[in-house]
């Protein structure tokens, strides 16, 4: 998806659904990343477009919520994968096997830093508890 379609919005989108991948992983989040951040990656070419890495992106992100653990155990899938979305990308496999490993890095360390925030907000969460004999002290009002 470019920039401008992005900025689209039709009013018939307004009751669609978020859409997550095994509740983890936002395709538009990381495909706005993608964009923003592509040309900055060591393995970047200069003659290529976002659009000839995004399906390897794609591929990296959608197979890390996928199939999880390790990259290298995933890897042929992944390939796979990339091989029949790929269009008209120009990249050859291993530099789509860069941009797929570089995607699923960021998608697995994104859901370690949204596990370890919920996790705070839990432990930041206060109870009160009031003991069992004493009464409750009720604000004293204006008469």
């Amino acid at each position: 998806m470019s920039a401008l379609a992005a900025d689209i919005y039709w009013p018939e989108q307004a009751d669609e659904p978020d859409v997550r991948i095994d509740g983890r992983i936002d395709p538009r989040l990381e495909d706005a990343y993608w964009q923003s951040v592509y040309w900055a990656e060591p393995y970047h070419r200069d003659e290529l477009d976002y659009e000839d890495y995004a399906p390897a992106y794609c591929a990296g992100y959608i197979g890390f919520a996928q199939y999880g653990g390790c990259f290298d155990d995933a890897e042929k899938s992944l390939c796979a994968n990339w091989l029949r979305i790929k269009g008209d990308s120009r990249l050859s496999i291993d530099e789509a096997l860069l941009a797929m490993r570089a995607a699923w890095n960021h998608a697995e360390r994104a859901q370690v830093d949204a596990e370890s925030e919920e996790e705070a907000q839990l432990h930041e969460a206060q109870v009160v508890v009031l003991p069992l004999n004493q009464p409750v002290r009720q604000p004293a009002y204006a008469t």
